[in-house]
């Protein structure tokens, strides 16, 4: 093939993707609704998961700090292998099964949380093991998986599988699984900060305020919603409060 027509049938399978989360939406509903129920109750949520799937995890985990103003520690993102395995594979630190629940346990993990197992195949002993410890502790479980009636939908209280079909790559599931994975994850965390109160009119109310592109967007946030017309008078306000929320709550 030309580099065109590579292009070309790539796009054209990934096309395919959001119709595939779409027939999982009755399952990423449950989850989310179970999970609610859970971190309004005080617990946590975490994402386990190896190579991209673990990767994917610890990048909506370390997201949602910034994004929606939560504790570091509200949902948390752990791969087989740990940090070191976010840039580099770590030889067969998925296979190890009891790893997954000594990690988990290093965070005090108790029956109040709630652990999202991610693996495409379906089939990860880290994600498959840690499962099956939590369910032995009384902990809530799900799945994320792109394998139908794969082990690791077996051991998941609410299993999420997205079926995409085979890869433009095969067997690379860093390609259609891993952009379901995304999307699915966007869903997941996006919708429980929503049903927290994080967000406002779909405004990122809660959001830290790391760089000027954030203070920028926050200063405007609170001129639309006061009808504040001085810039300079509401990013004051913005600085002093520290979120928009703050700053709006004064007003």
């Amino acid at each position: 093939m030309q580099v065109g027509e590579i292009l070309e049938r790539i796009n054209r399978e990934d096309e395919t993707v959001p119709a595939a989360v779409r027939k999982a939406m009755p399952s990423i509903e449950a989850f989310v609704e179970a999970c609610t129920d859970k971190i309004l109750s005080g617990g946590r949520l975490f994402y386990l998961g190896a190579g991209t799937s673990g990767r994917l995890g610890v990048l909506d985990a370390s997201e949602c700090p910034p994004t929606f103003g939560v504790p570091a520690g509200l949902i948390v993102g752990l791969i087989a292998g740990g940090d070191t395995a976010l840039r580099n594979a770590v030889e067969n630190a998925e296979d190890n099964r009891e790893q997954g629940w000594k990690d988990l346990q290093a965070y005090s993990i108790n029956s109040n949380d709630v652990v999202l197992g991610i693996a495409a195949s379906g089939t990860t002993p880290y994600v498959i093991g840690a499962l099956q410890a939590c369910n032995n502790a009384g902990i809530l479980t799900g799945s994320l998986s792109c394998n139908p009636g794969s082990p690791l939908s077996q051991a998941a209280a609410f299993p999420i599988e997205v079926v995409v079909g085979p890869e433009f790559l095969t067997g690379s599931t860093r390609m259609k699984s891993g952009t379901a994975q995304k999307l699915v994850l966007n869903m997941i965390s996006t919708s429980l900060m929503i049903v927290l109160g994080r967000v406002e009119d779909n405004r990122m109310v809660h959001m830290q305020l790391n760089n000027d592109k954030l203070v920028d967007r926050g200063v405007r946030m609170i001129m639309d919603k006061t009808g504040l017309a001085d810039y300079d008078k509401a990013k004051e306000l913005l600085v002093q409060y520290g979120s928009v929320k703050k700053a709006l709550l004064s007003e």
